[in-house]
């Protein structure tokens, strides 16, 4: 599997996998990403292809310094069961919550 690349002429980063990629697509804020859909190969569901995009993602953010509204269900699941990315939330997404 390959690396998890910003295309960010798309907006959206991209995991290239054996049957297709699998994308987080995103809007681009002031100081924040919105990411409103993430996707996998249905042939690949269930194999945490989902979860390693989605790392990825949070990792690419925060060495930008930028900041997380999750717009995604899969993604809002995601920081709720990983309390290491929770610095991530944007201030509006925090206080919603």
């Amino acid at each position: 599997m390959q690396a998890i690349r910003n295309n960010a002429a798309l907006n959206r980063y991209e995991l290239e996998t054996e049957a297709g990629f699998a994308v987080a697509n995103y809007r681009p804020l002031p100081g924040a990403i919105a990411i409103f859909h993430t996707e996998v190969p249905l042939p690949l569901r269930g194999r945490n292809i989902g979860v390693r995009l989605v790392r990825g993602v949070l990792e690419d953010v925060r060495g930008q310094g930028l900041k997380v509204i999750p717009q995604c269900s899969f993604v809002r699941a995601f920081l709720a069961r990983h309390p290491e990315y929770q610095d991530l939330l944007a201030p509006e997404t925090v206080a919603a919550r």
